[in-house]
């Protein structure tokens, strides 16, 4: 038979009266209200995507992640359509003809794509102009590569004709004749004791490799070989019988 339980003569502690901190709702942010609620959502999964791909680069688990996708994005083009670019977008900045070639070869409606990708246009997400600009300083300043060069760059990226012409227009044309001096100097010493034949075609071939038209790739040449003091008497007849 159980034993009754004896009153305890202990006080009974009363909870604590600490309150609770409450959490504060964040601050609107100026200019919000105006944009569809599916920016912010984008611009969370961009944040989460980004966080995905580090956590998948360096071997850890993603917490809270499934076998499957969500069914629901899936049924809805305009869902799988944002999910592609956002993809695409994390990391590396993209065109929108590049977003729009991707979202073709997955099969997503044209209507949809052209609607999902001009939302993204509207918030900033995809930049054209500024994608062409950024291009153009780095592949110069990196890669040695002329107006012509990057202009058939960005052309195959799906940038439009004027955005290209207003990209490259901004590499002044004695930058881009100094850093054509440049590679050639840097190259120079590599073809010495070669055939004066053959370091004409190299240096002029590369050059024209990069973009450069081929009357300033035959001066710089020329004017880096005289200053070697190397006869350029070969090289004006090779320059006359190419024109």
């Amino acid at each position: 038979m159980a034993r009754p339980v004896e009153p305890s003569d202990k006080p009974v502690r009363p909870r604590s009266s600490r309150p609770v901190g409450r959490r504060t709702e964040p601050e609107a942010r100026p200019g919000r209200s105006e944009q569809p609620d599916w920016v912010a959502e984008a611009e969370a999964e961009l944040a989460a995507a980004s966080t995905r791909g580090r956590r998948r680069r360096s071997g850890r688990p993603e917490r809270g992640a499934g076998p499957t996708a969500p069914p629901a994005a899936e049924a809805d083009p305009a869902a799988r359509a944002r999910d592609i670019c956002l993809r695409l977008l994390t990391g590396t900045p993209r065109t929108r003809g590049q977003l729009a070639t991707a979202l073709r070869k997955r099969e997503i409606p044209d209507e949809v794509a052209e609607e999902v990708l001009s939302r993204f246009e509207e918030v900033g997400l995809i930049d054209d102009a500024a994608f062409a600009a950024a291009w153009v300083e780095s592949r110069h300043h990196g890669r040695g590569l002329a107006r012509r060069a990057l202009a058939r760059e960005l052309r195959t990226r799906g940038v439009a004709g004027a955005l290209v012409e207003e990209a490259v227009a901004q590499l002044d044309p004695d930058e881009e004749a100094a850093t054509a001096r440049a590679l050639v100097e840097r190259k120079l010493r590599a073809t010495t004791g070669l055939e004066r034949q053959a370091r004409l075609r190299r240096l002029v071939g590369m050059l024209a490799r990069r973009g450069y038209s081929e009357g300033l790739a035959f001066r710089v040449v020329r004017e880096a070989l005289d200053a070697e003091g190397e006869s350029t008497e070969e090289l004006e007849e090779w320059s006359l019988g190419s024109e």
